[in-house]
């Protein structure tokens, strides 16, 4: 079952063209990696599918994306409420300089819930989910920046799964963090699959090729190839995807 479908997806920033007829098919509870040299068009396209890139001046939008079977760029779309169902997590962790709890709190707080006893519920679940519970539980009420740069990005998707969502989009995050904190976001995200669909952009082809279930090859913003991970990696069916993942560009 596909719970995104990009169709003919072109987008402009002003007169430069980012993406070019973009068609994909993100089938739900998997692991799909986006993959391809710096400004290629990966974050980009990532960015289309909750509307990110409405933040940006100058953006133009053609073609289509559907969530669950519905168009999120047609007129009248709740783009706070398509944010809650299609989280995303950045490159570089970014808490909140608030508490540890308050962190994950936010976003139910700002979708209405006020009981103290539900907050702690989905606190204590986001945390666990986000397997950060046991490092942070006695330190529920300290600022969160004075976590670790790991702990902080499992805060980041705890605070991302808070709110409930049914897709989350991941951009390049682990570029930032050594190699121990990048394994544990790794165990994490595969466990993640089991509950949501998870669209990963990543430098790092060992990753992709670790985690993912599907991956996306994008050039000058365009899509050279979509298919099975292990097929890709093995035997790709294009040239170009040959010459990138074998490290002869890029």
């Amino acid at each position: 079952m596909n719970i995104i479908t990009a169709k003919d997806l072109c987008l402009w920033y002003d007169t430069l063209q980012a993406l070019k007829n973009i068609d994909v098919e993100i089938p739900e509870k998997t692991i799909t990696a986006l993959i391809g040299p710096s400004g290629c068009g990966k974050s980009t396209f990532l960015k289309t599918l909750n509307r990110m890139n409405d933040l940006i001046p100058g953006v133009k939008i053609t073609g289509s994306v559907c969530y669950q079977g519905k168009e999120i760029y047609a007129p009248g779309v709740d783009v706070s409420e398509l944010r809650r169902q299609i989280g995303m997590v950045f490159q570089k962790p970014n808490p909140f300089p608030m508490s540890v709890y308050d962190n994950v709190a936010y976003g139910p707080r700002t979708h209405g819930i006020t009981s103290r006893v539900k907050l702690n519920e989905i606190v204590e679940r986001s945390l666990r989910n986000a397997v950060i519970w046991d490092e942070v539980k006695d330190r529920l009420r300290k600022n969160a920046l004075g976590l670790s740069g790991g702990q902080q990005q499992r805060l980041c998707i705890a605070r991302a799964l808070a709110v409930e969502p049914q897709v989350l989009l991941m951009d390049e995050p682990t570029s930032a963090l050594d190699p121990i904190s990048t394994s544990k976001i790794e165990e994490l995200v595969t466990s993640l699959k089991e509950k949501y669909t998870i669209v990963i952009v990543t430098h790092n082809m060992q990753q992709a090729v670790r985690i993912s279930d599907q991956t996306a090859f994008f050039l000058l913003g365009e899509l050279i190839e979509y298919g099975n991970t292990e097929q890709m990696f093995s035997k790709p069916k294009e040239k170009r995807t040959e010459g990138y993942i074998t490290g002869r560009f890029g």
